[in-house]
């Protein structure tokens, strides 16, 4: 069975660590000089070589070679995820007086400390603060946080970074070409980004992918990883940009096609925003977008948040970058005069749910109201849709106008719509046929939409703060 890279090619002494100069070379020289510390606690993100670090620390100050297979009886390794009960704890706090078998010091590294629970890190505690000459405890973890403020202050603490991407493809490219991989440049680049600082990662891919005979490529990673194009990426942010939601529509659709995932898109757009906005061509709309992004990959319905968060900062765009003068949204404010004949005969004023456009006297603003609320009670997401609606009762057809495709297509599949006239007749009375179709725009309404794309223009899309609950 061939041994995997990453384990291969393991840095096996404080020179060949790549990345961490700043923890090796202090190591380095507190060992010439004698001066090690009783505890140390290694900290920082998975793949960076903690635990890589902590072996190579162990043999150094014992004096003794290492390699992957090396096994020694005074170097004793302990998992705390599998080990992190108080009396795992307790029967390592007893064994750390016993002297070593033949080695200066005894050595215990812990790997994942911060699962340790409260009582074994009490046990522990008495330990660290006092332990035996001739024993070192070396904590590892990716998670310092979690440890308490007890543990930390009695370990030399020191933070590891994620490896530099630059560092990453260079490494990659030696290892690749000591195992005759033929693998280009950017597929190497790809790579190491997609590993995200993690040595152990991005070593693990090239595991993987490599193919003996076969060149190893941009678009073979690519497509593996399951990353968008950068064509596509940049179609997304000029659609954005010009505030186009239509464009912006159409490129998901074209990113869906090509099977990328949500989460991956969402953080490779970030990527390119942040790359605008560190070469000084970003605009004030760009951080609102990006804070959206990061929370795509923890939400519960990643493809319609990622949706919701491109549709609304193209949106916003205009904002930043106005088209008309004051007077302009002075007109906008007079905009509801023809709300004004409806509103005198149902006496009340016009409920948002309901467009100023809808036929006075046909259906009735509490009726269409309490068909809203049974619907949000027995399908809260077709809810999201169905109060965004314009609607216009004739005779026995109800119709239900929206400003856009991807409402209207939720409301024209057959169960909502059987639904909706059930609803409709349970509140009415009376059977009607639905459907729902795209209303058109007045074209001579552009320049004060570019003018003055509001929040409620924007609610009439998005709706309230349900729609990310539905």
């Amino acid at each position: 069975m061939g041994q995997a890279l990453y384990r291969k090619y393991r840095s096996r002494n404080f020179d060949e660590v790549i990345g961490q100069e700043h923890i090796t070379t202090t190591l380095k020289n507190a060992i010439k000089s004698g001066r090690i510390s009783h505890a140390y606690l290694f900290t920082g993100p998975k793949g960076v070589g903690k635990t890589t670090v902590a072996r190579i620390l162990a043999h150094e100050v014992n004096d003794l070679p290492y390699s992957d297979e090396s096994i020694h009886l005074d170097i004793i390794e302990i998992d705390g995820a599998s080990n992190r009960r108080i009396d795992e704890i307790r029967e390592l706090r007893d064994k750390v007086h016993v002297s070593p078998t033949s080695a200066r010091y005894k050595v215990y590294i812990i790997d994942e400390v911060h699962m340790l629970t409260r009582e074994a890190f009490n046990a522990l505690l008495k330990t660290l603060e006092e332990p035996p000459a001739h024993c070192i405890f070396i904590l590892a973890t990716t998670e310092a946080h979690k440890l308490p403020a007890t543990i930390i202050s009695r370990t030399q603490r020191f933070e590891f970074k994620p490896i530099a991407s630059a560092a990453a493809v260079k490494h990659l490219g030696k290892i690749a070409k000591k195992e005759k991989i033929d693998a280009e440049p950017a597929a190497l680049q790809l790579l190491a980004e997609h590993g995200q600082g993690s040595f152990r990662d991005s070593i693990g891919l090239l595991d993987q992918l490599a193919n003996p005979g076969s060149k190893l490529t941009e678009a073979y990673v690519r497509q593996f990883l399951g990353l968008p194009p950068a064509e596509l990426i940049d179609k997304l942010t000029g659609a954005i940009t010009a505030g186009d939601s239509q464009a912006v529509l159409a490129t998901l659709d074209q990113l869906r096609e090509q099977g990328t995932s949500a989460p991956i898109t969402a953080r490779i757009l970030a990527g390119s925003l942040r790359t605008k906005l560190v070469s000084g061509q970003g605009e004030d709309w760009i951080p609102a977008l990006l804070k959206a992004l990061i929370e795509i990959p923890a939400s519960s319905q990643p493809e319609e948040a990622f949706e919701i968060a491109v549709l609304e900062a193209s949106l916003l765009r205009p904002r930043s970058v106005p088209a008309t003068s004051e007077p302009v949204i002075e007109d906008e404010a007079e905009e509801p005069e023809p709300d004004d004949a409806p509103a005198e005969e149902i006496v009340e004023p016009a409920a948002k749910a309901v467009s100023p456009k809808a036929k006075p006297g046909v259906l009735s603003e509490a009726d269409w109201e309490q068909i809203l609320e049974k619907t949000k009670k027995q399908a809260a997401s077709l809810y999201t849709a169905l109060r965004l609606a314009t609607p216009s009762l004739d005779g026995y057809n109800l119709t239900l106008s929206f400003r856009f495709p991807l409402h209207q297509k939720k409301i024209n599949q057959a169960k909502n719509k059987d639904l909706i006239g059930k609803i409709f007749e349970e509140v009415t009375g009376q059977s009607v046929g639905v459907k729902s179709i795209i209303e058109e725009v007045a074209k001579p309404d552009k320049a004060a939409k570019a003018s003055e794309p509001s929040l409620e223009n924007i609610s009439n899309i998005f709706g309230q703060p349900e729609v990310l609950e539905s």
